[in-house]
């Protein structure tokens, strides 16, 4: 019998050589491995022989209804190397392998109306053609993969209700290794509430894709997509018969996929979208004129919070949480044709949102992360990299560490036949110079300046560092305009957003008689003490703690003070942060 979650590690470990035990011990921080041909949600899995696949779909054309092949890519030594292989539609596919049979079972997904109908049983491998299926009562829609409860001795499979403007989360339980299933519906989350700064609604998601994961008394904890600022919560002591009314988590984040991960230790891994979208705008007033449904929230208008995302891993059965590392960035964050970029053939939204993940041997995990093949990877990283206490950057391997992002004006709304999907186009807001003092090395130039091809004008940079409760962050900068804001906070937030003074948990503007030549700037904070002081060429800024920062903080931010032209801006040298608790 099977006692370990993640059984396949082992299986994975024995098949590699010296030489892939060399290369995989070499990774640390995130590495790309693949380009996979589907969106993050239910295509990756481990084979019965320990092999890892990745299905998708590889389109023939730019149309994105025109015909497409069914493929996966392979890998036989822990994701350093892949293969393409053409799957067949009518074989068994992407499953999970039973702990207490062997067999394999994995949903049904109805490819046609896009919904969750049953799961397939197949006592072959997941290349076989033999199958069972079993339905469910209805069709749904999105459902992961089932997860088995060691403690409980059942599956479980999270899925979502469809039927109807809005959904909700819906999870399908077996007591007999997936012969019989029955269904529990969640109850609805909280709504999103239009107060200010918003002036128009959002896409209403209460409480879908769901997450959870088993924890060592046998508790679940899952987590929901909503259409608030936080991921919610709820938890089951009776292994998903009936859950506690949703609550908000600590976890910041709007209309994306939470995805939990326990590792064979016990630790377990947090892939979310750590992030706080634009303000909400009035949708009376957009041009071109949004629908009927767009106005209403029954569609989106615009993502702008689905370009970082982040890690955070805890040792203490979700008590406590750490790490709250940046995965990925959008690799087309800064892209002027961002909406048409690569076409729609493989997807429609560009993302670093949606995640699967499994555990590798010697410490590692890979994950599939984000929607396109233009932004879509296989990642592998070193649990180890959750652990650092600092950062630094320079910029001398590129801005790829930093969201600068400035929006362009563009078509607003869903899909309408065209490219695009809720997405605005972009360009580049601060880009690096050459150095006043003529050492033939760079700095970046925070500016702004009068264009009116620009959704605001504002521009800031926005970079991630190791969560803490206590430590000290520094900019070597010189201020030679009208000024900069600096905030430090515990989620990103877009470079433009002028709501950062509201929400970040330290923040406060310094004028150039605080950097008029280079000089480090020290903000040193104690979130548990509610305080912060930063450290300028002439003063001590007290700062008091704004918002409530439970898991730390984890994000600088700095922003023109003035949204409309500052030619001289500020330039800024490197970036440092260290964590002390």
């Amino acid at each position: 019998m099977v006692v370990e979650l993640n059984w396949y590690v082992h299986l994975m470990e024995k098949m590699l050589s010296d030489d892939d035990k060399r290369l995989l011990d070499e990774i640390y921080e995130p590495r790309e491995v693949a380009v996979p041909y589907s969106d993050a949600w239910s295509s990756l899995c481990v084979t019965p022989d320990g092999e890892i696949r990745s299905y998708g779909k590889r389109p023939l054309t730019d149309d994105p209804d025109g015909p497409a092949e069914d493929v996966y890519l392979a890998s036989r030594d822990c994701g350093l190397s892949w293969k393409l292989y053409f799957a067949d539609r009518k074989a068994f596919g992407p499953g999970v392998v039973s702990p207490w049979s062997g067999r394999c079972i994995k949903h049904q997904w109805d490819w046609d109306d896009k919904t969750t109908v049953g799961v397939r049983i197949t006592d072959g491998d997941m290349d076989s053609t033999e199958y069972r299926t079993v339905p469910f009562d209805y069709r749904e829609g999105f459902g992961r993969q089932p997860i088995p409860l060691f403690h409980w001795h059942r599956w479980i499979i999270p899925t979502e209700w469809v039927a109807g403007p809005f959904g909700h989360a819906v999870l399908h339980l077996s007591d007999d290794d997936g012969e019989t299933w029955r269904s529990v519906h969640l109850p609805e989350t909280d709504h999103f509430v239009q107060t200010p700064p918003h002036k128009g609604v959002r896409w209403e998601n209460p409480g879908v894709e769901p997450t959870l994961v088993e924890l060592n008394s046998g508790r679940l904890l899952l987590f929901l997509r909503t259409s608030t600022d936080y991921h919610y919560y709820t938890v089951s002591d009776d292994g998903g018969e009936t859950w506690t009314k949703p609550a908000p988590s600590p976890f910041h984040s709007t209309l994306t996929m939470p995805t939990l991960l326990r590792l064979n230790d016990g630790r377990i891994l947090f892939f979310y979208n750590n992030t706080r979208p634009l303000p909400e705008l009035d949708k009376e007033t957009v041009f071109p004129p949004l629908n009927r449904e767009e106005k209403l929230g029954i569609y989106e208008d615009v993502f702008t919070n689905r370009d970082a995302n982040c890690i955070a891993i805890s040792e203490d059965q979700a008590e406590s949480w750490f790490g709250f590392r940046e995965l990925m960035l959008n690799g087309l964050r800064n892209t002027c044709d961002f909406r048409s970029s690569g076409s729609n053939a493989s997807g429609r939204d560009k993302s670093v949102h949606q995640y699967q993940a499994i555990e590798l041997p010697r410490g590692k995990v890979l994950v599939h992360v984000g929607q396109h093949r233009m932004v879509s990877k296989l990642v592998i990283f070193d649990v180890r990299w959750l652990y650092e206490k600092e950062r630094s950057e320079n910029f001398r391997y590129g801005m790829g560490g930093l969201s600068t992002q400035v929006y362009l004006k563009s078509v607003t709304g869903n899909y309408r036949g065209f490219t695009g999907h809720c997405a605005w186009n972009r360009t580049n807001g601060a880009v690096p110079i050459p150095d006043p003092c003529g050492d033939h090395t760079e700095v970046l130039l925070l500016k702004n300046t009068d264009d009116d091809r620009l959704f605001s004008n504002a521009q800031g940079i926005v970079w991630n560092f190791p969560a803490g409760h206590r430590g000290t962050v520094t900019v070597r900068a010189q201020i030679r305009g009208e000024g900069m804001r600096v905030s430090v906070m515990d989620h990103w937030m877009n470079p433009i957003d002028l709501t950062v003074a509201q929400y970040a948990q330290f923040t406060t503007v310094l004028s150039r008689d605080d950097a008029p030549e280079w000089t480090d700037l020290t903000v040193r904070y104690d979130t548990d003490a509610r305080t912060a002081e930063l450290q300028t060429a002439s003063r001590t800024v007290k700062l008091d703690l704004q918002q409530p920062a439970p898991n730390g903080v984890c994000y600088l931010h700095l922003q023109t003070v003035s949204d409309h032209g500052d030619a001289q801006g500020t330039i800024i040298k490197t970036l440092h942060a260290v964590k002390e608790s």
